[in-house]
């Protein structure tokens, strides 16, 4: 009895002592490892904050391309017809629009729905306008129906998306 008296005085000291080192090593490996992800995400948003930085403003400038005001001035060719400044100027749409497509991955998808929806409504104004085109009419013609409608329907097609834009690319900082 005397034998399992002094081992049980052994052991539960080494015991109590094995645990108490368990929990000091547990308790430093885990703050290694928290320590080692806080630098993984610090690596990893010193990477991706420039790039998403870069998207916005990439979508900003997209919709200040495709915006009918800076568009219209751009594209304006007096010397063809309405019809053919239609398609040059929704071939203008779709190479901005194409140029920039990766830029999705970036910015948030309210963003980007924004973005598109926007897009789409030049379109949409575009198509509208030259609808009450003819054969005789030219750019110049065309270019005032849109401005028209854009005046009668009181509104900036890519507005609100650029506003959108730039308070998220704002709250990146």
């Amino acid at each position: 009895m005397d034998y399992i008296t002094e081992l049980i005085k052994i052991l539960v000291p080494a015991l109590l002592v094995m645990y108490a080192m368990f929990l000091v090593v547990r308790n430093f490996l885990q703050k290694q490892f928290d320590q080692k992800l806080i630098e993984v995400k610090l690596k990893n948003t010193e990477t991706t904050l420039p790039l998403r930085l870069q998207a916005y403003e990439r979508m900003a400038l997209l919709l200040e391309r495709v915006s009918p005001n800076n568009m219209l001035l751009r594209l304006s060719e007096p010397s063809i017809s309405a019809f053919e400044f239609q398609h040059l100027l929704q071939k203008e749409i779709r190479e901005e629009l194409n140029h920039n497509l990766s830029q999705q991955v970036y910015i948030s998808d309210e963003g980007w729905k924004k973005t598109k929806a926007a897009v789409n409504e030049v379109v949409a104004i575009i198509q509208g306008a030259a609808e009450k085109m003819n054969e005789k009419n030219n750019a110049i013609d065309l270019a005032e129906a849109i401005f028209d409608l854009m005046i009668k329907e009181n509104k900036e097609p890519t507005a609100d998306a650029l506003l959108f834009i730039k308070a998220e690319a704002r709250q990146l900082l």
